[in-house]
C-alpha cells in the first residue's frame, strides 16, 4: 500500500489516474483514520514547495506507521505579482479556515483584484504570463526523493470552465488546451505540472526498485 499526503478529493482524482497507469494502489489520509491535528495544519509553513512537500511526506510516513508516503506541495507563481502567490497559494487570502469552494471563491477574489491594480499601474510592461508549479516527494524505510513540474500558462480576467478546483478556471495553459477548470481528470493527469512532477518521480522511484 502506498500513501497520498493529502485530504483534497480533486487532487486524489487527478493523481489516481497517475498511480493507474503504473499498476500502482493508492490510499489518502481520511481513507487510513488518521484525524486532523495542529501538526498537519502547521506543515506548509515553509517558503520553497520543496521543503513544504518533504514536511507532508516525513509527517504522515511517521503518523501512519511507516507506509511509504508521497507529498506534494503546489501554487501558482504569477510574473506580474513577483511570483506570487506560490507556496501560499491554498492561504493566500488569509481565510483558511473557510470550506473549500469559499476559500477557492475568496483566493480567486485576491487574484482577481491583485491582477486588475497591476494591470492599471503597469499598462506598458504589465504581463499575464504565470505558471502552475508541483514538487512531489516520497518518503519509505529508504529515504527520500523529489522531483518538481511546471507548466507555463497565463491569468484569465475572467473564469472559464467549471471543474477543477484553486485557481483552475483563471489559469490558462496552452499545452492543456485551455483553462485547467476546461480539462478533463483524463487530459489534465496527462499533462499537468502535477502529472509533470509525479510521473518524473515514479519513473525515477521504479528505476531504483522502489515501487
Amino acid at each position: 500500500m502506498l500513501l497520498l499526503a493529502t485530504r483534497s478529493a480533486g487532487k486524489l482524482r487527478e493523481l489516481r489516474e497517475i498511480f493507474d497507469e503504473f499498476r500502482l494502489n493508492i490510499t489518502d489520509v481520511p481513507s487510513l483514520g488518521i484525524p486532523e491535528s495542529l501538526a498537519e495544519d502547521q506543515l506548509e509553513r515553509y517558503e520553497t514547495f520543496e521543503e513544504n512537500a518533504l514536511a507532508k511526506a516525513r509527517y504522515f510516513f511517521d503518523i501512519s506507521g511507516g507506509v511509504p508516503t508521497f507529498g506534494d506541495d503546489s501554487g501558482m507563481c504569477v510574473d506580474v505579482l513577483g511570483g506570487e502567490p506560490g507556496v501560499y497559494s491554498k492561504r493566500w487570502s488569509g481565510s483558511e479556515n473557510l470550506a473549500r469552494k469559499a476559500l477557492d471563491a475568496a483566493n480567486n477574489a485576491k487574484l482577481v483584484a491583485r491582477m486588475a491594480a497591476a494591470r492599471k499601474s503597469n499598462e506598458k510592461g504589465f504581463t499575464d504570463s504565470a505558471r502552475y508549479v508541483c514538487v512531489a516527494a516520497f518518503r519509505d524505510h529508504l529515504g527520500e526523493e523529489m522531483r518538481r513540474g511546471e507548466i507555463e500558462g497565463r491569468v484569465l480576467e475572467n473564469p472559464r470552465g467549471s471543474g477543477g478546483f484553486g485557481y483552475d478556471p483563471y489559469f490558462e495553459a496552452p499545452d492543456l488546451g485551455g483553462t485547467f477548470a476546461e480539462s478533463s481528470i483524463e487530459n489534465t493527469a496527462r499533462k499537468s505540472h502535477r502529472s509533470r512532477a509525479f510521473r518524473a518521480l515514479l519513473n525515477a522511484l521504479r528505476a531504483q526498485g522502489r515501487l
